[in-house]
């Protein structure tokens, strides 16, 4: 339940044995490699890896491309829960022996891609083939070629005018162009609304007349072809035919490569660890014959580390102390009950210098809040037994799966225990039942009732944010006194909860200030309100004094000290934000109930109780859908806002190891990379 302590770490190695080393710490994933600048250094330097930096991606790249065909032509059998089945586990002697054919495996990515290109190619000459069908189809009653020119005598003209003509309507506009051409034959081959196909032929020595006309009459040429449209609308029959035989013999070649989909796989996450090992070569300082590598660790992994570099290598190894103002990669560990929130602390911000881990505090609070929100017993055993039999099925879960799901079991259980005390069973299921089937009047047990006492829930609504708003402002004061700065936490914390309590306790001993939330009599009597009166005086009047102490000048001290007391608005904003607790719990609650009442319409019966179990199943789901996404959006927010904005700060930097970063495949580390030391022999 903290933030690991992570000392620097500096290996001082022979070149010569780089690669084994470097392969040794990616399998052991504990070392964060810092990337150190050697450009004023004499002896060392920062080697240029970006060439095979982007070689190992590209070919990463191309197994990923190869698998996505094979998925789209041969796709992978699966269930409905495979992505929470976590990576498959493979022995590193596996690993090392398959990767040992990367250049085979990369000619069969390189195949699948040539295949798909093929494909894609001839796919494109369908539609090209349609386009010359549908084009020559007017042109089926020709029994010449279309690009026939003529005889020796006479020319040709075979080509289209816009809109519906006749052979008497074109032989007129013809002789009006030409009226000393007497000789020209006209044939229609195909007459539309849009266009005319046509046919003419004339004296050679016409000819150049006769194509002005025309050209005057818009005429236009179509595709040129040497047979004649019959023939040719055969020809491109047969070329489509064609294709979708070759487009199926290379599909069927695609599917024929599918037991390599694993082997490509493996060949994708190689080429990344290969990509990632290279990204840190470059971060090494390096001399002829040493290189250097510098990074962080955590202190929990030093011993481990130290003993298996040591069997196994010639090196220098040293730990060392982080400076105080050092900024260090960050690395949280809690416990099974507040590891969830990793996950909602890490889409924040990791804790920064001087910062607390507040995964622990926050889960104390979070599944409490997810609960009031989504406040359905029924809904929680849905939520809780959902996430517990996934969480128990699949336990070779990816962390931040494992993550997700654990953080919506808490929420699960926080949800049944909240709807347990407020009565809430898939609403008023129990009582709706009884009453519409069996005559029968049954009321579950409730120790408080949101629809007949929605102030009182309010109340107890505003008592958590206060707690929620309290516990944070006590973080920041564990911080300060851990930074030794006991005066920080008494002006930043203690007389805030002074003025903040003082002030509630004021009010609570208010009979008129208590009717407004529905009770009948004050809640403290009137000498504990005089208390909180003095208590709240003497938290503003340390507000107000110490607000800007940074300051020597009183007057500029006072004048920050009343800025500060004006944050007790900010306060009293905070608080009123936790009636969304009880405003998504009613909506919650009141929108079953509406689907209970509406299934309970057809009476008792087997109809009845056939078109119950349809609206119960559909409306239930909906509203399950719609107010489990509203409790986790404002449970976020009110954690976030409302508490983290009391004491974290964030802005960490993760702890990255540098590791098998793998996609598909997890490699068992059961097969130590051994380098006998040179002084033995």
């Amino acid at each position: 339940m903290a933030i690991l302590p992570v000392d620097r770490v500096r290996i001082i190695a022979k070149r010569k044995d780089r690669k084994k080393i470097l392969e040794f710490l990616q399998h052991e994933s504990v070392i964060d490699v810092k990337d150190t600048s050697y450009e004023q250094d004499q002896v060392f330097k920062n080697e240029d890896t970006a060439t095979e930096v982007t070689t190992f991606n590209k070919n990463s790249e191309i197994c990923e491309d190869a698998l996505r065909i094979l998925n789209y032509y041969a796709p992978e059998k699966s269930s409905l829960f495979s992505s929470l089945e976590g990576r498959k586990t493979i022995d590193a002697s596996v690993f090392n022996e398959e990767t040992a054919k990367h250049d085979e495996l990369m000619k069969v990515a390189y195949k699948i891609q040539s295949l798909n290109k093929q494909i894609e190619e001839n796919k494109a000459g369908i539609p090209r083939i349609e386009n010359n069908r549908t084009a020559l189809e007017p042109w089926m009653g020709l029994d010449i070629p279309i690009d026939f020119k003529g005889t020796k005598k006479t020319r040709a003209f075979i080509g289209i005018l816009p809109g519906k003509e006749t052979v008497e309507s074109v032989q007129t506009r013809i002789s009006e162009l030409c009226p000393q051409i007497t000789g020209v034959d006209v044939e229609i081959v195909n007459a539309m609304a849009s266009q005319t196909c046509l046919y003419v032929l004339c004296l050679k020595k016409d000819a150049g007349e006769v194509e002005a006309a025309l050209r005057t009459m818009n005429f236009a040429r179509p595709v040129k072809s040497e047979i004649v449209p019959a023939e040719m609308m055969d020809a491109l029959s047969i070329e489509e035919k064609t294709l979708m035989e070759e487009i199926k013999e290379d599909e069927e070649k695609i599917k024929a490569l599918a037991p390599k989909r694993e082997a490509l796989k493996l060949m994708s996450d190689y080429y990344k660890m290969r990509s990632d090992k290279y990204e840190v070569i470059h971060e090494l300082g390096q001399s002829e014959r040493v290189f250097i590598l510098e990074g962080f660790i955590v202190q929990k992994d030093e011993k481990d580390l130290e003993e298996k570099l040591n069997e196994n290598f010639e090196l220098s190894l040293e730990f060392i102390k982080p400076a105080e103002d050092e900024e260090v990669p960050v690395k949280l560990k809690n416990n099974a009950f507040a590891a969830p929130l990793e996950s909602v602390v890490e889409s924040f911000s990791l804790p920064g210098k001087g910062d607390i881990d507040p995964s622990f505090i926050s889960a104390l609070f979070y599944y409490i809040l997810f609960g009031f929100m989504f406040s359905d017993a029924g809904y929680g055993l849905i939520l809780t037994i959902a996430c517990g039999t996934l969480l128990l099925r699949f336990k070779n879960m990816e962390p931040g799966t494992k993550k997700f799901f654990g953080l919506f079991l808490g929420c699960g259980i926080g949800t049944t225990i909240m709807g347990v005390l407020f009565g809430s069973f898939f609403a008023d299921t129990i009582p709706v039942v009884a009453r519409t089937f069996f005559g029968k009047e049954i009321n579950l047990w409730h120790w408080m009732d949101p629809n007949t006492d929605p102030m009182g829930v309010l109340r107890l609504a505003f008592a958590v944010g206060i707690i929620h708003i309290f516990v944070g402002l006590g973080a920041k004061a564990y911080m300060n006194i851990k930074a030794h700065d006991v005066w920080s936490a008494i002006c930043d914390t203690v007389f805030w909860w002074f003025l903040i309590g003082g002030l509630v306790a004021l009010l609570l001993s208010s009979a008129t200030a208590c009717s407004m939330f529905g009770m009948s009599k004050a809640a403290l009597p009137v000498a504990a309100g005089e208390i909180a009166k003095y208590v709240a005086i003497i938290g503003a009047v340390g507000i107000v004094l110490t607000g800007g102490r940074d300051s020597k000048n009183w007057g500029v001290r006072i004048g920050r000290g009343l800025y500060s007391l004006y944050g007790v608005s900010s306060y009293l904003g905070d608080i009123l934000s936790y009636s969304r607790l009880l405003a998504l719990g009613l909506a919650t609650g009141m929108i079953a109930q509406v689907f209970n009442m509406m299934g309970a319409m057809a009476g008792g019966g087997i109809v009845g109780a056939i078109f119950f179990i349809i609206i119960f199943v559909i409306g239930h789901t909906l509203n399950f859908g719609i107010n489990v996404l509203g409790a986790y959006v404002h449970t976020n927010r009110l954690t976030y806002v409302e508490f983290f904005g009391k004491f974290y700060e964030g802005e960490g930097k993760a702890f990255k190891p540098f590791t098998m970063n793998t996609k598909y495949l997890k490699v068992k580390n059961g097969e130590t990379i051994k380098a006998k030391k040179e002084s033995a022999k």
